[in-house]
């Protein structure tokens, strides 16, 4: 079995009770099958409390009327490790903030940047981010598995990262490269000329292609849609399931302070990114790459390769938008410290729940950046 993780990935460590938020809270957290069992058998003095706080029926722990773990305690730590310590935890509670995509002989392990402690550290990462691939025994066969398509999906990921780490280039004309190759190759995949996808790849390494993607940009900026276009992008989110009220308030706060007037939008833009000065297009290549990496080889499953890649994008976007408006807020100040807070709170509303992951989705069918 062929293992691969972020180079940053043995940075982590949980810092328990110093988070400035808790993964304990606010979502359901489901308990594997084994460990269901072995709770059952508890013992003991603990054995009462257990019995009290597990949903049998739904495999999930209980929670209070704050959707908290009814074992975390008020000091955010976990009764049930501190009773009976790391062998007490399920699976979910072990691996968390520990995030696998499976396919046929392969398993991708990244950081979930739901967790602040994650988040802190990529976007504290001023490098590129590299992967580190190693064996281990074991195979699994997937049905309906299809090995070529999924070692495309890797060479055109193998390159898009390569292109969003081209910091050469601005990241606009990156993003754009990235999904041209997507929306190429998409059109190879629905025409069933799969074997021409390397042509592609190869095509999106050429400067032909960025003399293009160049063009594009100049005829997209004449449209003067910016926040009329940024807008319904950003109202996609409340067709999201919420899994925290504060984050509709923040969304709600949001759009109230970006999309008033387009003419004041565009300045918006240009005072922000000027202010963010070098370091926002590290930031914006980071998480570009991350949401990449995690999503676009699950096209595999579905078909779906341009879908994948405006995710990655939609997202990076959406936290863009929530920068803004916080800067806006500060009287056009933002620190590092915040900018970490919006991209865990992000993370947490749409990656941490499968349905919103599915919606959006099935919002970027639609050729949203291309046009």
């Amino acid at each position: 079995m062929l293992y691969t993780i972020p180079d940053y990935y043995k940075e982590f460590s949980c810092i328990a009770d110093k988070c400035e938020d808790t993964c304990c809270a606010g979502w359901q957290i489901v308990i594997d099958k084994d460990s269901i069992k072995k709770y059952k058998k508890t013992k003991g003095a603990f054995r009462k409390r257990m019995l009290h706080s597990v949903n049998w029926l739904q495999g999930t722990f209980r929670q209070d009327e704050e959707k908290r773990c009814t074992f975390l305690n008020e000091n955010n730590l976990c009764d049930l490790y501190l009773s009976q310590g790391e062998d007490g935890f399920c699976k979910t509670c072990r691996e968390y903030p520990r995030h696998t995509e499976e396919f046929e002989g392969v398993r991708e392990i990244t950081l979930s940047i739901s967790c602040p402690e994650v988040a802190r550290i990529l976007m504290n990462l001023k490098e590129p981010v590299s992967f580190i691939s190693y064996e281990r025994d074991g195979e699994e066969e997937f049905d309906d598995f299809d090995p070529f398509l999924f070692s495309i999906l890797e060479d055109a990921r193998k390159e898009m990262i390569s292109i969003l780490q081209n910091r050469k280039i601005p990241i606009s004309e990156r993003v754009l490269l990235v999904l041209g190759m997507a929306h190429d190759m998409q059109g190879r995949m629905n025409r069933q000329e799969l074997f021409d996808c390397m042509q592609v790849i190869e095509k999106y390494k050429t400067d032909k292609a960025l003399c293009f993607v160049k063009k594009y940009l100049v005829k997209v900026n004449m449209k003067k849609n910016g926040m009329t276009f940024a807008h319904a992008m950003f109202c996609h989110l409340y067709q999201l399931e919420l899994l925290k009220e504060d984050w509709g308030v923040l969304l709600l706060e949001t759009e109230n302070l970006l999309y008033k007037d387009e003419e004041n939008y565009r300045k918006l833009q240009g005072e922000f990114a000027a202010y963010l000065q070098e370091d926002i297009e590290i930031h914006l290549e980071q998480l570009l790459v991350y949401f990449l990496f995690t999503y676009f080889p699950g096209a595999v499953y579905d078909g779906e390769i341009y879908a994948k890649a405006q995710l990655s994008v939609y997202c990076v976007f959406m936290i863009w938008e929530l920068w803004m408006a916080r800067w806006l807020k500060n009287e056009k100040t933002l620190d590092l410290e915040e900018m970490t807070e919006l991209v865990y709170r992000f993370s947490r509303e749409v990656e941490h729940s499968d349905l919103n992951l599915k919606t959006v989705e099935r919002i970027m069918h639609k050729k949203w950046f291309l046009k």
